[in-house]
């Protein structure tokens, strides 16, 4: 099965398929997976595999993307097509590529369409969607996890081997553990938010999904670089393959677990029992587990939500909200909404506690190379989420809130498979511009796990 971007590359410059091969198959995919709150708009089967065809006229195989399909979350912009993060009345037509969009193609990418989202890219659930869920790829009682939930399906059920989803909060990690499939947060400004649609500016990231680390580094490669038209962007360089392990493996890495005591999985005790088996791993692959106070990552998650970054989020929707807020999920304005009662007394105060925590985090990292956590604690049905989301919201941001506010990046990888057939995930945290050493790392714990990629085998029975 050529399911990797390595494995179709292989598969293109061997002659044993072509770009149109591949289009064709993530078509018929879409067709037989038959979840449509997967896509809110999907491109034109003609129309990609004209795209294929003029990619392989022009016959250039080295492209590192080539004849790869890729699906893009709907608060970037793909140009012809609507963007709306998932609100018809914020809908408009792009004129352009956001940066990222247009790097990929420029890589030899052929773009399928655009997936659901939480709307306005806020929530971890996956249920904040007027076009509805996105069916979880495991048990379909369950959330798919958010707000890159469609794109993080599509790849699980091996749609389209590599999508684009967008990273505040977590949303490019908590749906790739859902999905049993990779989760990339780059470091901030590595790859430009030029043409996204912003949640909170500031820590706003461009994530992706996929099958495997070094598909998603291929990706990572051909996104980053600096942007002119993102005046958040940073020249941050990234190494294609990383700092290289080789036979010592992990020997003696420091990597930091939170103590006993702080571990939180809200009673789930399959999660907890995973996580200590992930450690347990990662300690028989060479590395040294460092136990570390998470009092200072605690206290930032809770900043994100309860501080003024909220203010950041009813910007981009305060047009609605004066003037159609019927228009919104009513979870989406609550809580975006209450963004518009924050003091520049209180944005300065929350300001100065985050530099302080970040002189905290910073210490820890003194002392481990990667905090390596739970990427979520627990998960849902859609019918507890309903019923509670914001509580049970919050709890899924346990270990993802802080990320972008402490200035580290992330990756998600898969760990195991529970007992009862759910896929746990871990995160591997550094400082930012360390993603090369994440991508090693994640690298070297994939391939020592050897699970099955996403959910494509139990989608093709």
């Amino acid at each position: 099965m050529t399911e990797t971007v390595v494995e179709i590359l292989n598969a293109y410059r061997s002659g044993a398929m072509t770009p149109a091969d591949i289009v064709a198959r993530s078509f018929a995919r879409i067709r037989a997976h038959d979840d449509p709150a997967m896509f809110i708009a999907l491109r034109e089967e003609k129309d990609v595999v004209a795209d294929a065809y003029a990619l392989a006229r022009a016959g250039d195989k080295s492209l590192p993307l080539y004849g790869i399909p890729v699906a893009v979350k709907d608060n970037i912009d793909v140009a012809g097509m609507p963007t709306t993060a998932a609100c018809e009345a914020f809908l408009y037509r792009a004129e352009r590529d956001a940066t990222a969009v247009a790097r990929l193609r420029a890589a030899g990418a052929l773009i399928l369409g655009k997936t659901n989202l939480d709307q306005f890219a806020t929530g971890l659930v996956g249920v904040r969607s007027p076009y509805g869920v996105p069916r979880n790829l495991f048990d379909a009682k369950l959330i798919p996890g958010g707000s890159s939930s469609g794109s993080a399906v599509a790849v699980g059920a091996g749609v389209a081997p590599l999508a684009l989803g967008t990273d505040t909060a977590g949303s490019g990690r908590v749906p790739a553990a859902f999905s049993n499939i990779v989760g990339l947060k780059p470091s901030l400004g590595l790859v430009s938010t030029y043409g996204v649609v912003p949640a909170c500016r500031t820590i706003d990231c461009v994530s992706i999904f996929a099958l495997t680390v070094d598909d998603a580094m291929t990706m990572l490669c051909a996104l980053a670089g600096p942007d002119d038209a993102d005046p958040y962007s940073r020249p941050r360089a990234v190494e294609p393959d990383g700092p290289m392990l080789g036979s010592m493996k992990l020997g003696g890495m420091k990597l930091g677990a939170p103590r006993p005591d702080q571990r939180l999985f809200f009673g789930d005790e399959l999660s907890a029992s995973a996580y200590e088996g992930a450690l347990a791993r990662l300690a028989g692959l060479g590395a040294q587990i460092v136990e570390i106070d998470m009092d200072p990552f605690y206290e930032t998650a809770r900043l994100l939500y309860e501080g003024p970054w909220v203010a950041e989020r009813y910007l981009a929707a305060k047009s609605l909200i004066d003037s159609v807020p019927e228009s919104l999920h009513p979870v989406t304005r609550q809580i975006i909404a209450a963004g518009a009662k924050t003091t520049a007394a209180d944005t300065f105060a929350a300001f100065y506690r985050l530099e302080e925590l970040r002189r905290l985090g910073n210490r820890t990292f003194r002392s481990i190379g990667v905090l390596v956590l739970p990427t979520a604690p627990t998960i849902y049905t859609v019918d507890q989420v309903i019923a509670d989301p914001i509580a049970l919201n919050s709890r899924l941001g346990t270990y993802t809130n802080f990320v972008n506010l402490q200035d580290l990046c992330g990756l998600a990888v898969p760990a195991s498979m529970r007992p009862d057939g759910l896929p746990f995930g871990i995160t591997l945290l550094a400082p930012g511009g360390e993603d090369a050493m994440l991508a090693a790392i994640g690298r070297e714990f994939q391939r020592a796990n050897g699970l099955p990629l996403g959910a494509i085998k139990r989608q093709s029975r």
